[in-house]
């Protein structure tokens, strides 16, 4: 991990002497400046901060800021020195006061990011909607058999439209604001499941998988196919690394931190965390790229069709879901991704929660649809009459309400998310307040922080948009077969 780190680093024994630096330290000392093992460590900065520097050493806790010795000719740099204490000495970071800089900036950008991919996905995912709803009407217009030219091409609409689903849903991933549904999973047995389907469709000639679990299987609280998206995207970068063959690593284990944790991306907080690892034995990934294989649309295959946005939308689903990365690769040697996530302590036996069970909508209850789109509107409606149910219709939610002040008793809410007005969420809110028991289904391309609060709720569930009108049919019908 030392030599993954892409600040300047050593290894420290506990009397503060050398036992192993990084090439970044090296570079930033220049190759006049020897380092060996057994050096006092001190003598990496300034003669005037050593006095200082060895005092911090001792029992430093708080950073301390020195200057680091300069190559000859070349100006003294201000550093900020981290002591992260191990059990048998310590490891010292130094970091540019800069960085602190460039990491408020990039909080900012994701933040900017965050509000533009959420705009974007709900106006692109309404529109997706629409061209998969027509398509799927369109092919049953055209009768029992279609003619086959009609058929490819309405097919070639699908799977553009499913693409651009992809890419918008890759880039909430990153910007971390997809709706999750979380739930206590083995993470053990999650492993051993992706494993299984690696070993029949992931791996290529030449490629071993070794599967190394913790004796102590841990539960972690996430999304469950979002654990299978990280550790397949990995295992997919892992194939690439080794086209002549090599072996791939899924493991577990367990982390105690007492203190930070530097490391790329991310810096991994003091505490206690159940640790997932991806590790290859490929080619390894060169330094000068290693800081970058995390910026979204930076890519090395993009003659082979990547997008760049894998590793992002990884660390992004890592990230909202409370956990953190660190890389560590070298040229030729192979990489590890190793993801944190906050140890859950659940007494032995406790299984994953299983999500809510439905209420069965009552019988001639009527389904109330509020969509402010009118051509999602009208698909919609047309979906679920086709399946049977009576529909009342309302392009927001004060309509909506007004229709409950007229006697309507639906028996089944189904309503967009972000709407003019009053959205989605605080209309089920009000509508329950006056049926308690009324099934809510909401509908949205882009879902903030309050509806993955609601999503725990009993009766409420969650249709991601695009959708087409079978699958707003079969979300519909879970609530008719609780």
């Amino acid at each position: 991990m030392l030599q993954g780190l892409p600040d300047p680093a050593a290894l420290l024994d506990s009397a503060g002497r050398l036992r192993a630096v990084n090439a970044a330290l090296r570079a930033a000392l220049g190759p006049a400046q020897l380092l060996r093992p057994g050096q006092p460590a001190e003598r990496l900065f300034t003669p005037a901060d050593r006095a200082g520097v060895v005092v911090w050493l001792r029992n430093g806790v708080a950073p301390w800021d020195a200057r680091l010795a300069a190559p000859q000719g070349m100006p003294e740099r201000a550093m900020t020195a981290h002591r992260i204490a191990l059990p048998d000495g310590a490891m010292l970071v130094l970091r540019d006061p800069s960085t602190r800089r460039a990491a408020a900036e990039e909080a900012d950008r994701l933040q900017t990011l965050g509000a533009l991919a959420g705009g974007i996905a709900h106006d692109f995912n309404n529109l997706l909607t629409v061209v998969l709803g027509a398509s799927e009407d369109a092919l049953r217009l055209a009768g029992p058999v279609p003619d086959p030219a009609l058929a490819a091409e309405l097919a070639q609409v699908r799977q553009a439209a499913q693409r651009g689903t992809l890419l918008v849903r890759q880039l909430l991933a990153y910007a971390r604001q997809q709706v999750l549904a979380p739930r206590l999973v083995p993470l053990n047995d999650a492993v051993e499941g992706i494993a299984s389907m690696l070993r029949r469709t992931g791996l290529r000639q030449g490629m071993s998988l070794e599967v190394e679990l913790d004796e102590h299987g841990r539960m972690v609280r996430i999304d469950p196919s979002q654990l299978d998206r990280i550790v397949m995207n990995l295992a997919m970068n892992a194939r690439q690394a080794m086209p002549g063959g090599g072996r791939l690593r899924l493991g577990t284990g367990r982390a105690v931190l007492l203190s930070p944790l530097p490391g790329l991306p991310d810096t991994v907080p003091a505490g206690r965390w159940t640790v997932l690892e991806v590790a290859d034995t490929g080619q390894g990934i060169p330094p000068e790229m290693l800081p970058r294989i995390f910026e979204p649309f930076f890519t090395t295959r993009i003659d082979q069709g990547g997008t760049g946005l894998g590793l992002a939308t990884v660390h992004g689903i890592v990230r909202q879901s409370g956990g953190y990365m660190v890389v560590d690769s070298r040229p030729g040697e192979g990489t590890c991704f190793r993801i944190l996530l906050p140890r859950v302590e659940e007494p032995e036996g406790v299984a994953a929660a299983a999500p809510p069970a439905a209420r069965a909508v009552p019988t001639g209850g009527v389904v109330l649809l509020v969509e402010d789109e009118a051509p999602l509107r009208r698909l919609a409606e047309r979906a679920l009459s086709r399946a049977g149910h009576r529909v009342a219709v309302a392009e927001d939610a004060e309509s909506a309400l007004a229709l409950i002040e007229e006697g309507l008793i639906p028996g089944l809410l189904v309503s967009d998310v972000a709407m003019p007005g009053m959205d989605g969420v605080e209309l089920a809110r009000a509508l329950r307040r006056r049926i308690p028991a009324l099934p809510v289904l909401l509908v949205s391309g882009y879902a903030n922080a309050v509806v993955e609060a609601e999503l725990g709720s009993e009766d409420i569930r969650y249709l991601a948009k695009p959708y087409t009108p079978a699958e707003l049919v079969a979300a519909a019908a879970q609530f008719a077969h609780a």
